[in-house]
Order: C-alpha cells, then sequence, then structure tokens
C-alpha cells in the first residue's frame, strides 16, 4: 500500500560556521537508492578536501533509511541528520553535511548541535510537498455528455488533465484516492450501468 508523505522539490543547501569548523548541508529529493548514493558521490566530489562527508536518507520504498557517521564518533553526525529528516515526516529525501575541520573539536553535544542545525538550516530553504494518494480515471463518453460528464468530475474534486476529440471525446482526469468510491456510483448512473470509464492503480503525487 502507497502512503502519502511529505518530501521536498529539488534541492536546497545551507551553510554556518562553528568554531572554525564550516558545515555545508545539500539536500535533494531522490526516488531511489541510486538515486542517493548518486548524490552523495557528487556531493563528496564536490568537496574532495573536507574531513567529513555524513549522510542519512530516507525512501518511501519500502520506508528504507541509511546514515553514516563518515569518521565522526558514533551517533553524532548521521543520526542528528535522520533525526531531522523522520522529524519533519520526510521521505525520498537525502541530506549530506560536509565538514571543514576548523582545528577546534566540538565534543559530542557540539557535533550532535552542529549536525542537526545543517539539515534543519537546508529543510527550512527547501520547498516541502504532500505526496498524496491518487487515482487516474480514463472516460470515454459522447458529445451530448460531455458538459455532463466534466460537471460531475469537477464537482467529486476531479481535476481534469486531458481532453481529446475524435469520433468520441476522451478525458482523463485525476483525484484523491477517497473521491473514487462516491464517484463511481455517479459515473455508472450517468453512463446507465455501461462502463465507459477505467480507474488506473493508486499512485503519489501532488494534488
Amino acid at each position: 500500500m502507497i502512503d502519502a508523505y511529505k518530501t521536498i522539490e529539488g534541492t536546497s543547501v545551507s551553510e554556518f560556521e562553528e568554531k572554525k569548523s564550516k558545515f555545508i548541508t545539500h539536500m535533494a529529493h531522490v526516488e531511489s537508492e541510486e538515486e542517493a548514493t548518486d548524490f552523495i558521490t557528487e556531493i563528496r566530489e564536490k568537496y574532495p578536501d573536507a574531513r567529513h562527508h555524513c549522510y542519512a536518507y530516507i525512501l518511501n520504498e519500502q520506508n528504507r533509511v541509511r546514515y553514516s557517521d563518515d569518521g565522526e564518533p558514533q551517533k553524532t553526525a548521521g543520526l542528528p541528520i535522520l533525526t531531522v529528516l523522520e522529524g519533519a515526516d520526510l521521505k525520498d529525501v537525502v541530506a549530506v553535511v560536509v565538514r571543514y575541520f576548523g582545528g577546534t573539536l566540538l565534543g559530542t553535544g557540539g557535533l550532535v548541535r552542529a549536525y542537526t542545525r545543517g539539515p534543519q538550516d537546508a529543510l527550512a530553504e527547501a520547498t516541502v510537498l504532500e505526496m498524496k494518494e491518487l487515482v487516474r480515471i480514463e472516460i470515454t463518453t459522447s458529445y451530448d455528455k460531455l458538459e455532463q460528464t466534466k460537471f460531475v468530475l469537477e464537482q467529486q474534486g476531479a481535476q481534469i488533465d486531458d481532453i481529446s476529440y475524435t469520433d468520441k471525446v476522451s478525458l482523463r482526469a485525476t483525484m484523491l484516492k477517497e473521491v473514487k468510491e462516491s464517484l463511481a456510483p455517479v459515473l455508472q448512473e450517468l453512463f446507465s450501468g455501461e462502463k465507459y470509464y477505467e480507474f488506473s492503480p493508486v499512485f503519489t503525487g501532488v494534488f
């Protein structure tokens, strides 16, 4: 079952200094483990002389989670990054915090605070999207029922995405999953019990 969830759009960046150590955070929307690892590699290559490249990511698929301290003391870097992502209910997102060591040790508490602030700042710069459970419907109807069909779809809260005209009219619309149950009987009545429509499987998207 696909669950509704939040993610970010595109990428975001934040940067700050703490006791001469520089922390640069890159956050991105990803949709697979391959995309996440590619992004981490990209950031490593962008900052090859940095001391640490700590990261965390959460994928919606099977709720997959990974994080790394990359040489920092255990649970002082990757886990705080992950905690920020989980606290914001984000999925399909990766955050990489790059650290240039400034010569002064921050201590366990200081590291946790720094690796928490980095993704928090990057998240503040990001656009958060709420991915919802959606259903797509395709309808084939006659011209004389076009306006009625459009009215029913719009009345039920569906979003008409496309209309094509041949000997008949084909409409494609998107709606929230919960609308499907109330829309189906209305369409059955409109088309006198004949099935001129077909629902696609549930997917997630912005509505």
